[in-house]
């Protein structure tokens, strides 16, 4: 792990002390999340309400530049240049940015309808995880509960398939807790107050994730 990883792990415990018990899971997943991007997997997310606007939220840090630059390969650019015209190339070459692969379950509203209403509304993330999900890949699965049922078995179903699955919960972690291979409980019980650790800690995450794939140690 960088230098620079390990500083931002230790900003996130002095900044919020009562969550500095989930370091070492917190380490376990961000070698597993990088080591599974770095092999051409990706990240499948969901969750219910407040929690499906922050698998949304995920996702958007995840597709383009979060916390540092991330450039595209010089190799890619070449690729350009046979491919636009040289008024639009600078555009597109300065525009482009880095990204690590990841889809938000909860964004398929055509799809949601559909499945929910002719088959099962708490299988559709399920669904979709079996579609998506290769061995590689990784399934984040927020629930305040920890027993949100359609998450609850997408996570299932990813295991099923061989995915890294990463649970983010309120303090007792549910039915979550069974199937996740890291478990993120945060020391809450109240849904607003989960969902208030949840976003720090996936904010570091995704900064983490970022830097071991895209920065350079100073």
């Amino acid at each position: 792990m960088k230098k620079n990883t390990e500083a931002i792990i230790k900003e996130f415990k002095e900044n919020y002390p009562n969550m500095d018990y989930l370091e070492k899971e917190l380490k376990r997943l961000i070698e597993e999340v990088v080591k599974r991007a770095k092999t051409g997997g990706k990240i499948l997310v969901c969750g219910n309400g407040g929690s499906a606007s922050d698998s949304e939220h995920i996702v958007g840090e995840l597709l383009k530049e979060f916390y540092i630059k991330r450039p595209v390969e010089e190799e890619f650019k070449e690729k350009l240049k046979g491919i636009f015209k040289e008024e639009e190339l600078s555009h597109v070459a300065k525009s482009l940015q880095g990204g690590i692969p990841a889809i938000s379950l909860v964004s398929q509203s055509g799809f949601l309808t559909a499945y929910g209403n002719d088959a099962s509304f708490d299988m559709a993330y399920a669904q979709q995880v079996y579609v998506y999900g290769e061995e590689q890949d990784v399934f984040i699965g927020l629930s305040t509960s920890g027993n949100s049922q359609n998450v609850y078995y997408a996570a299932k179903i990813a295991r099923a398939k061989g995915l890294f699955v990463i649970g983010f919960t309120g303090e007792t972690g549910g039915k979550l807790k069974e199937v996740s291979d890291v478990l993120l409980n945060v020391p809450a019980k109240e849904t607003f107050k989960v969902q208030e650790y949840h976003l720090p800690l996936y904010h570091l995450i995704c900064r983490a994730v970022e830097y071991e794939i895209f920065g350079e140690e100073l």
